[in-house]
């Protein structure tokens, strides 16, 4: 079972290695999947030691999430506590050039308010001390959020982000202006189409529209593109011009909900890819290649939420593809 390595072009694909399950393999036999089907760069949820020494010395490049309960003791620690924790919580495990990105405080501004006064501070501490021990230039801090932190975005040229999270958002959006880190954001086509089926074609959201529409003379022909764009023009109306954006995570359930299957979830998953190996852009930047991470590389049967989240795996537990989606650009 060999997939083509898939980084020799374009933008970095990598993908999201979840770990809610009871019957997934080990992290090491995971490392060598990984490994065997030429997968360069992964994002992991969490800094669990073990899984983090899994792949220390392998080469693959990592975006590492510091979980929400972690941000109040970072955000109120000195410069020495936080430089402390990182070596204790990630380089005693893992060399610091493995590491790509921190993704802070995932979706901390939707999810659960306690934590969000804590999200920019802890970013900056943790940016003080990479900047410490000379690592700022190579690893990037930033905060995953989903499209729900805007309260309009659709068409993209009317996105603005919500009243409620501005305040938090904008001070993000400084440090991510100042130091030259990208947005990231959590997209799933899937579920705005489900939430809107009344006026959003599916074919839209799967890359298969036989028109396009038009939006301040830009022409869009698909969901993925569009929500992008959103963010986009949501952090220009913010006076932010030119922040990159980094899709944290994305992908399509085989099972268990609305247009959820195999052959949909190919599609998806195929027109992703093959944009972000081939170095397309959205109509709005239509030369800056979207770097992507895939979620997930396994189904996790012990995720919360509606049934149909236990199901965006690629491969199943045993590392058989569920589906023959192909990472080169032909």
């Amino acid at each position: 079972l060999t997939l083509v390595n898939y980084w020799s072009d374009g933008a970095p694909v990598g993908v999201c290695y979840g770990r809610v399950g009871n019957n997934l393999p080990p992290p090491p036999a995971v490392v060598g999947l990984l490994q065997a089907n030429g997968i360069q760069n992964v994002r992991l949820f969490d800094a669990d030691a073990a899984t983090l020494r899994s792949f220390a010395s392998t080469g693959i490049s990592l975006m590492i999430d510091i979980p929400n309960e972690s941000l109040p003791s970072i955000a109120s620690g000195t410069a020495n506590s936080t430089v402390d924790w990182l070596i204790s919580n990630v380089f005693s495990h893992i060399p610091p050039s493995q590491v790509k990105y921190l993704a802070v405080g995932p979706e901390a501004f939707v999810r659960d308010a306690f934590y969000t006064p804590y999200v920019v501070p802890a970013i900056t501490n943790l940016h003080g001390a990479l900047q410490s021990v000379g690592l700022a230039g190579r690893i990037k801090i930033s905060s995953p959020q989903p499209i729900s932190v805007m309260s309009g975005f659709y068409p993209p040229s009317s996105a603005h982000f919500d009243p409620l999270i501005k305040p938090a958002m904008i001070p993000l959006l400084q440090f991510l202006r100042d130091s030259g880190s990208p947005l990231m954001v959590n997209l799933y086509p899937y579920e705005v189409y489900v939430s809107h089926s009344n006026r959003i074609p599916l074919e839209y959201a799967l890359f298969k529209a036989d028109g396009e529409f038009g939006d301040s003379g830009l022409m869009y022909d698909n969901l993925f593109d569009a929500s992008i764009d959103a963010f986009v023009h949501a952090m220009e109306r913010e006076g932010f011009q030119g922040i990159r954006v980094v899709v944290a995570e994305t992908g399509w359930p085989t099972a268990c909900g609305e247009a959820a299957g195999v052959d949909n979830a190919l599609t998806y998953n195929d027109n992703v890819v093959r944009r972000a190996v081939n170095g397309v852009g959205t109509p709005k930047r239509p030369k800056e290649e979207m770097e992507v991470y895939m979620f997930d590389l396994f189904d996790e049967n012990e995720r919360g939420g509606d049934e149909y989240q236990k199901h965006f795996g690629i491969f199943s537990s045993a590392g058989v593809k569920l589906y023959d989606l192909r990472f080169n650009s032909n």
